[in-house]
């Protein structure tokens, strides 16, 4: 009975351990990153206000050393709040009942909270303290005592159950992430997964493929179907199986098993030879790929659904079309994606003119923004999350990290081609989507107020990559009907959200006020998933049923290799 409860605990720990890294993952967003010059630039400017203000460092200094005082007399700390009892680092019931690792946790909460509080009461500007803000958090997270071998308690213990197992696993780990994966902590058991046979299943075959992408055709679960197909466009810079992830997190088996017709795009991993491509690459390979869906189902429109950058590539592809006059798309899906940046996101929190241009040299000159090189510097933008989590799992507990779908899938980065990345730059610092005729698109100045197609729009509400104020104004960027929904997770979570989690809850209001908390205040908590919702949405906007396409393909467009395809496999 003991054996299985420590079981259930250890599965409790990996799935807390994975969970916590799918909601800090940065996912598919390829924008400035994070350079040593701009941490360096603001620990100088820290510094400078340290020396500028002498009495503010005093009184802090007199205040920690109160707080130090009081807490090895065995008082409590000056505002002492409950952040311990929620931060998983300090879960173990030593932090609590042993006084040497009561004092030493006092301690550090003491002198991490004087640091920020320095910052918050210098003369800083509101942006410099929020990078100042971050930058010393990079400090004290990495000086966490949970980071050290004697400074966490459950390490010692497994260190003893184990007979020194974890010691000589956490060295192994530690090597083995020295020569493999340029000295970050590995994030995901890569054994467990391979695409085509655990991950991006569903049955399939490819119907038509270009330079670009390949189009996938999956086929149907039902006798009958909805005539009007859906298509689904993928992030470019990771690969298209995150709608088709393990079993019961599969969106597009969701959908088919929904009764729809259900098409995906599988974007082509480009390399230095493809620097040239853009957005109008993109859209002009969408462009063909809508051709071809409507060709095979016999449809004079499709639904088309994105999310994050292939929800900017779609947008781009509505106002061109709408410019043209084209209603080759009934109804558009945009799932966590910031069109208007001017809500604030950690994203652009370095992204300074210096910092851009040099993102933009830096692929330009490789011809490509790897995807994988990105992961690392993104990874310290939530380190506790992303870093400092598989530091202790995989080092001082000696485990393997685990063997999570969403995981392995954010590892399968993909690459950019240098000038869309230089394009999504001039996007994101020119607001170009919130500015009509600011952009071009296969020579057509686009206003996405002309977009008047249907749209469903969704956001998640502890999303720091794409913040739901921001997605909630790119709602409002668009004409036309818009129904705008709130998940209660973040970024991915919000993305891979099936039915029957107890925990999930989403928000709707059927009004898009200027103010998105006037949206909140109005809006209504749903249970579960907002899947459903958007299925019963799309049902309405999907015509009449008929009957199930015997094969995919057809005559012009002949079924080819078997889903995954061919694409998704490139290195």
């Amino acid at each position: 009975m003991a054996e299985t409860t420590d079981n259930a605990s250890r599965n409790d720990q990996t799935d807390d351990l994975a969970a916590s890294a799918a909601e800090g993952m940065l996912g598919p967003n390829p924008f400035v990153g994070l350079r040593p010059s701009d941490i360096l630039a603001t620990a100088q400017q820290i510094g400078a206000q340290a020396l500028r203000q002498p009495a503010l460092v005093l009184e802090q200094e007199a205040a920690l050393v109160r707080e130090l005082i009081a807490v090895l007399y065995g008082g409590v700390r000056n505002g002492a709040d409950a952040s311990p009892q929620r931060d998983k680092r300090f879960a173990d019931p030593a932090w609590r009942d042993n006084s040497l690792y009561r004092v030493t946790l006092e301690s550090y909460l003491a002198w991490r909270n004087a640091l920020s509080g320095f910052i918050e009461r210098s003369a800083l500007d509101p942006k410099s303290k929020e990078r100042a803000q971050f930058v010393m958090s990079l400090f004290t997270e990495a000086l966490s005592p949970t980071n050290t071998l004697f400074g966490n308690p459950e390490a010692l213990k497994k260190i003893v159950d184990s007979g020194g197992a974890s010691l000589i696993g956490g060295v192994k780990n530690l090597m083995t992430d020295l020569l493999q994966n340029q000295g970050m902590p590995a994030q995901v058991d890569k054994t467990a997964f391979e695409v085509g046979k655990n991950l991006g299943t569903t049955p399939g075959a490819v119907v038509f493929r270009n330079e670009v992408l390949e189009l996938i055709q999956y086929a149907p679960a039902t006798a009958q179907v909805y005539s009007r197909p859906q298509l689904i466009v993928p992030p470019q810079i990771n690969k298209f199986y995150v709608f088709d992830l393990s079993e019961g997190k599969s969106i597009v088996d969701y959908l088919v098993k929904s009764e729809f017709q259900v098409f995906m795009v599988s974007w082509r991993n480009p390399t230095a030879a493809q620097s040239h491509w853009d957005l109008d690459t993109y859209v002009g390979a969408l462009l063909e790929a809508i051709a071809a869906v409507r060709d095979i189902t016999g449809s004079d429109d499709v639904n088309l659904h994105g999310a994050c950058s292939g929800a900017m590539t779609i947008s781009a592809l509505l106002g061109h079309l709408a410019a043209r006059g084209e209603t080759a798309v009934n109804a558009a899906t945009l799932m966590v994606a910031v069109l208007d940046n001017k809500a604030d996101s950690q994203l652009g929190l370095f992204a300074t003119p210096e910092a851009i241009a040099a993102a933009k040299q830096n692929s330009l000159s490789k011809g490509v923004l790897a995807g994988e090189e990105m992961g690392r510097v993104f990874a310290w933008m939530r380190p506790n999350d992303l870093v400092w989590n598989y530091w202790v799992n995989n080092y001082l507990l000696g485990k393997t990290p685990p063997a999570f779908d969403i995981l392995y899938w954010n590892n399968d980065a993909t690459r950019l081609p240098a000038r869309m990345h230089g394009q999504l730059l001039d996007i994101f610092v020119g607001n170009l989507f919130s500015k009509p005729r600011a952009l071009s698109v296969l020579g057509t100045p686009i206003d996405l107020s002309g977009v008047t197609c249907d749209k469903y729009v969704v956001a998640g509400m502890t999303d720091h990559i794409t913040p739901w104020k921001g997605v909630y104004n790119t709602a409002r960027t668009f004409g036309g009907d818009t129904r705008f929904v709130l998940s209660s997770s973040g970024h991915i979570q919000s993305l891979i959200n099936p039915p029957g989690n107890p925990k999930a809850k989403f928000f709707v209001n059927s009004g898009l006020p200027a103010n998105a908390d006037a949206w909140l205040a109005g809006a209504q908590a749903q249970k579960d998933s907002w899947w459903g919702n958007w299925t019963d949405w799309l049902r309405e906007r999907s015509g009449e049923r008929r009957a199930a396409p015997a094969a995919p393909g057809n005559e012009r467009h002949p079924a080819g290799v078997k889903a995954p395809g061919t694409y998704v496999m490139e290195a």
